[in-house]
């Protein structure tokens, strides 16, 4: 829903999140290989389990960049109304 307060240079936060989702796979990668390697299993297990979600974060993350740019309303189109509360 468009409010009309965003700013008219609005980027789109997909790159950072791509970044981010690589980051947290390569953290918990290591973090698994390292706990592993300590014989502690259940945090390697978490580590794991991050590392999944990265991985599909990351993939979700690069469809949306390939879908491109979506339909914005432009500067000239006026704000919806806001919902209304009942009193």
């Amino acid at each position: 829903m468009r409010t009309g307060n965003e700013p008219v240079t609005a980027r789109s936060p997909l790159r950072l999140r791509l970044w981010l989702s690589l980051w947290g796979l390569l953290w918990g990668a290591a973090g698994a290989a390292v706990f592993s390697l300590a014989g502690l299993p259940g945090w390697a297990a978490a580590c794991a389990v991050l590392v999944a979600v990265a991985a599909v974060d990351m993939a979700v993350v690069v469809r949306h960049i390939h879908q491109g740019p979506h339909y914005q309303p432009g500067p000239d189109v006026p704000p919806y109304e806001p919902p209304r509360r009942r009193p």
